[in-house]
């Protein structure tokens, strides 16, 4: 049995890869002591193990695959690496290319003392700064070198051993400096500060565990019957409530129901339905009126729909001022996603291009919003192929062509200009949203299954060198890794405190969203108890996923013998 099952899997790699993708995301989430290998590193241990009978899969599975990633990584943080390259966010930008430059120079000089080959060398720079995708262009970069193809394979095939060594303290580490270690250097209580910082926002959040949401519905729409004349009649509804965003939607008088407007005056008798947040409705309304239970008044079209943000006029601007907008009577924002992470919903957060925010609220007033904030992002199951494989093709095609510098050919590589291809794309998408549609699905497909299977094809290559290589080097350059992990980490956080000085609530969450480790800031909500530290990961990530990946490339380039 055991003789079948190892001629099927050589006579037929596919099944070797998928079994690899099985088994990684069965062990990866599972955690120990708190924390997990996650579905990367799982797939690529499994894939080592697996590649132990030796299995050939061909090299272009594993490049298709990781150009289809990159194009996918680009495309969702295009929009806010662009933004961040304009007006917006230079002081996290700038604090992010401190960091980042830390995250390259620090591993180098590692890999220096240490003397590791170029491969362990790359290896290391990815596992310790947990940054899968430069795994693959520093791959691209090592066999441009012009080295013997024997010597290229060699150094190749060093790479997964030193990130699989590195890559687990690269990610308990960074989240243990974060959430643990960080606040107590600077001398900081992260609850009391997120608390601050909610106040100053108007209001405070709670963490949720993913996917669990409260029972509890915080908008709601009542009817209530009005009486004699008084307070709620004679006058405009807009002037009814001043300050609170409670709303008049439909009136019934007599058998007419009345779609109403800011300019509907109420009359005794009339039957009003109500929509806002459900605390003010009870505390305000009901004192007043008598609640009526009334399915067809309060039975009119309700939507629920993200809305992808890429409206000028809207960039920078708080909640609380676009409530005070004549399109934004009505509608509730439930939530707001920011380059794949979700960031608190409070009346000083600021909307940007690119965001993704999840409005709620009668059918006729969403759709107001919609045309004044970008485009309702309802789902659908196409994508646009033609986008997508034009996209990678052109980016592609500038990634192949390379300068000598100094005897070495450098160039993006065809997996850097996948990347640049995704950013631009992505950012144009923002500004001319008729092209180019990957719903959400798609994309998280694309990244994940692109990246796993070549994280697969990785390992399943280099297991059969994968045993004696970590024998050879495993625990100096274990050691090595998590100095190249911590120092980048503890200096992020002195630098970010003393010299850009950002409130202790968003410093951890901007540490993180340089380093891309979103474990980390997943480990800082939860100490924190709050969101709020996902304020300051949005832009950092955005630039670090790129930068991270590019310097995959460098690191080769600065240590090519």
């Amino acid at each position: 049995m055991t003789a079948w099952a190892v001629d099927t899997l050589r006579a037929f790699p596919q099944l070797a890869i998928f079994l690899a993708l099985g088994i990684g995301f069965v062990v990866g989430p599972r955690k120990l002591f708190g924390f997990n290998l996650g579905n990367v590193t799982a797939t690529l241990l499994a894939g080592v193990l697996i590649g132990q009978i030796g299995i050939s899969v061909s090299a272009d599975v594993k490049n298709t695959l990781f150009i289809l990633f990159l194009f996918a990584v680009g495309y969702g943080v295009g929009p806010q690496f662009v933004r961040g390259l304009s007006s917006d966010g230079p002081k996290q930008i700038a604090f992010a290319l401190v960091v980042l430059a830390l995250c390259l120079v620090v591993p180098w000089i590692c890999a220096v003392i240490s003397g590791l080959p170029l491969g362990y060398s790359a290896g290391l720079y990815a596992g310790s700064q947990t940054i899968s995708a430069a795994i693959g262009v520093a791959t691209d970069q090592i066999n441009q070198l012009g080295l013997p193809a024997e010597q290229a394979k060699a150094y190749a095939d060093q790479i997964p051993i030193a990130y699989a060594v590195t890559y687990i303290w690269g990610t308990i580490g960074s989240a243990v400096i974060l959430a643990q270690i960080g606040p107590r250097l600077i001398g900081v209580d992260l609850p009391a500060a997120c608390r601050e910082y909610e106040a100053q926002l108007g209001g405070g959040t709670k963490s949720a565990e993913p996917g669990i949401t409260s029972a509890y519905s915080r908008f709601a729409a009542r009817a209530y019957r009005i009486g004699e004349a008084g307070s709620m009649t004679g006058k405009p509804v807009r002037e009814l409530l001043p300050g609170l965003r409670i709303f008049v939607e439909r009136v019934r008088r007599g058998e007419q129901i009345i779609e109403a407007d800011g300019d509907t005056v109420l009359q005794p008798g009339d039957v009003v339905a109500f929509s806002g947040p459900y605390p003010l409705l009870v505390e305000h309304l009901v004192p007043l009126m008598t609640e009526v239970d009334d399915p067809e008044l309060l039975g009119g079209e309700a939507e629920v729909v993200d809305v992808y943000v890429t409206s000028k006029g809207i960039a920078g601007r708080t909640l609380r001022a676009l409530s005070d907008e004549p399109w934004a009577r009505g509608v509730y924002v439930r939530r707001i996603v920011r380059s794949m992470v979700e960031i608190p919903v409070l009346p000083e957060t600021t909307a940007e291009r690119g965001d993704i925010a999840t409005l709620v609220g009668s059918r006729r007033h969403v759709e107001a919003a919609i045309k004044a904030l970008g485009y309702a992002d309802r789902p659908v199951e196409a994508t646009d192929i033609a986008f997508v494989g034009w996209g990678i093709f052109i980016g592609g095609i500038i990634g192949v062509l390379t300068i000598v510098i100094g005897g070495i050919p450098v160039g993006l590589s065809t997996s850097g200009g996948a990347l640049l291809a995704g950013l631009v794309l992505g950012w144009l998408r923002t500004t001319r949203p008729v092209f180019g549609r990957i719903p959400g699905p798609a994309l998280w497909l694309m990244n994940t299954l692109g990246l796993n299977i070549f994280i697969a094809v990785v390992g399943i290559g280099a297991g059969p060198g994968f045993v004696a290589g970590l024998q050879a080097v495993g625990i100096s350059l274990f050691l090595w890794g998590a100095v190249a992990t911590s120092v980048p980490m503890i200096a992020a956080v002195y630098i970010g405190h003393y010299v850009f000085r950002f409130h202790p609530a968003i410093l951890f969450g901007a540490c993180a969203g340089a380093r891309t480790t979103t474990a980390a800031l997943g480990m800082v909500q939860e100490a924190a108890g709050s969101r709020i530290p996902a304020l300051g990961y949005g832009m950092p990530y955005a630039v670090g996923n790129t930068l991270l990946t590019i310097f995959g490339l460098v690191i080769v380039l600065l240590l090519a013998p």
